[in-house]
């Protein structure tokens, strides 16, 4: 789905972020709003931001990145928030307001691919966190970025890689297809697959799945920034998420559905043994998640080389 494509429907994003990225439940919230503020913090410490500067924050759903640059840079920093979703950008603004900080802010409903109401060359940094993945078109995304980059100004990403996800999910297709005999493991492949695409056919096709961080990097380089930097951090941890209700209702990601909606597609007999089967590993800690995030840092060059390369 283009992001474009979304915009009718945009509630998806707001509903992610508030309620079906934590199942709603309070404890498991507070866990992820603390890995999230890691990769925000992340993403601040590659902007390089500094007193006076102005910061375009795309996608920036409940505005973590913006106000945690506003709290690092102080009262002199000016942000454009964007996003697609009215709805995320209306609670961004009601969280700008509770912290008193809505005269510094910009808030423009948008899509990254076509960033309306900022103006050429009058931004120093631009940041995003999880939103690439959800764009068609990656490379007008980044397009647009360097086009209201001021020259030498810097953007500073991070995006998920679902990559092997998606391979892990064509292996459980592949098992399933070499018919093993092997009762749990199409009820597996119906989960997984309703989330990750499970061919190689569908992979070049997704928008979340069909990229690596390497793939972003060439986009990137390809539209003339420089002093491109990487770091791929992969976390394997023990769940956290608390219980086999809350296992239930927690989405991977704005598109997927929760395994609760996909068992709801399941027979009686299959919820049954899909339960048996996976409730006792995720009660007893077992139960591993697995993140794959892309940091990447990188430069417009100066008027010279800029207009080379654009």
């Amino acid at each position: 789905m283009k992001e474009s494509q979304a915009t009718a429907q945009s509630d998806i994003w707001s509903d992610w972020l508030l309620h079906r990225r934590s199942g709603d439940d309070p404890s498991y919230e507070r866990s992820v709003r603390a890995a999230t503020e890691r990769f925000c913090n992340h993403v601040l410490d590659g902007a390089k931001l500094g007193p006076g500067m102005t910061l375009a924050d795309i996608g920036t759903g409940e505005g973590l990145i913006a106000f945690r640059a506003i709290d690092r840079i102080g009262p002199s920093l000016r942000v454009f928030l964007t996003d697609i979703s009215e709805q995320i950008l209306d609670h961004a603004k009601t969280m700008a307001t509770q912290r008193n900080v809505q005269f510094q802010c910009t808030f423009l409903p948008c899509s990254a691919e076509r960033l309306a109401g900022i103006q050429d060359s009058t931004v120093d940094v631009v940041t995003m966190r999880s939103v690439l993945a959800y764009v068609f078109d990656k490379l007008a995304a980044l397009r647009e970025c360097k086009r209201i980059l001021k020259p030498g100004g810097r953007i500073s990403i991070a995006e998920p890689i679902f990559l092997d996800d998606a391979f892990d999910t064509v292996n459980l297709k592949t098992q399933v297809d070499a018919k093993n005999g092997d009762p749990i493991l199409p009820l597996l492949h119906r989960w997984k697959s309703a989330q990750f695409p499970d061919t190689l056919e569908k992979i070049a096709k997704s928008t979340i799945a069909r990229h690596s961080e390497r793939d972003l990097v060439r986009l990137i380089h390809s539209l003339g920034f420089s002093d491109i930097h990487l770091e791929l951090h992969i976390n394997i941890t023990p769940s956290d998420i608390p219980s086999w209700d809350v296992f239930l209702d927690v989405a991977p990601h704005p598109w997927a559905p929760t395994l609760r909606e996909v068992l709801n597609k399941f027979t009686p007999q299959e919820r049954l043994l899909f339960e048996n089967t996976m409730r006792p590993t995720i009660e007893s800690g077992q139960y591993s998640l697995s993140d794959r995030m892309a940091y990447i840092t990188a430069a417009k060059p100066n008027c010279r080389m800029a207009n080379s390369t654009i």
